[in-house]
């Protein structure tokens, strides 16, 4: 029971979050920008649950993208799962006091995801204009991405609190 409500509210945040992403963001466009709140969450997850559920958020949140998106099937569900597999090696290390390492695992997944979306989905049809993309869309993301998780990650991580003392106060009856 306790992990079905785990995972309602996973789903509920994914949702959420692209919800913000492709309705409310594009009106808060800064620089023709919006930030990737997908990553935040992925990654978000990866590092305070581990590897096993950051991948399946980041399959999930990836799949969203995939379906409702247009494309290629698959494309994004693979970036976002090695986002959420890759930020789950740092659970061993992740303290919910240190605000620090969760900004810079997040910037890290943000830079890293707009590299392989444009090797990927620009270099690779001929489009070489790296310092442009660079310029113009990924370090404007990055930095909106960034202002938007210090507000977001602090939801993200509450939720998680919450959850973490239920299940251990449900777990302590059993004891």
């Amino acid at each position: 029971m306790r992990k079905l409500k785990r995972i309602a509210i996973y789903v509920v945040m994914v949702v959420v979050c692209y919800l913000l992403e492709t309705t409310v963001f594009p009106h808060l466009a800064l620089a023709s920008v919006i930030p990737n709140t997908l990553v935040i969450v992925t990654s978000s997850i990866g590092f305070m649950r581990g590897k096993k559920e950051g991948l399946i958020t980041g399959f999930c949140c990836g799949l969203l993208k995939d379906v409702l998106g247009g494309g290629l099937i698959g494309f994004y569900a693979f970036i976002y799962m090695m986002i959420g597999f890759g930020n789950g090696f740092f659970k061993q290390v992740f303290y919910d006091e240190d605000v620090k390492l969760p900004i810079a695992l997040i910037s890290v997944s943000e830079f890293l995801y707009s590299i392989v979306v444009y090797v990927f989905l620009f270099m690779l049809k001929s489009d070489f204009k790296f310092g442009y993309y660079f310029g113009r869309i990924i370090m404007p993301e990055l930095v909106y991405t960034i202002l938007v998780t210090l507000v977001l990650y602090q939801i993200l991580l509450h939720i998680n609190q919450l959850l973490e003392e239920k299940e251990k106060r449900s777990a302590s009856k059993f004891v």
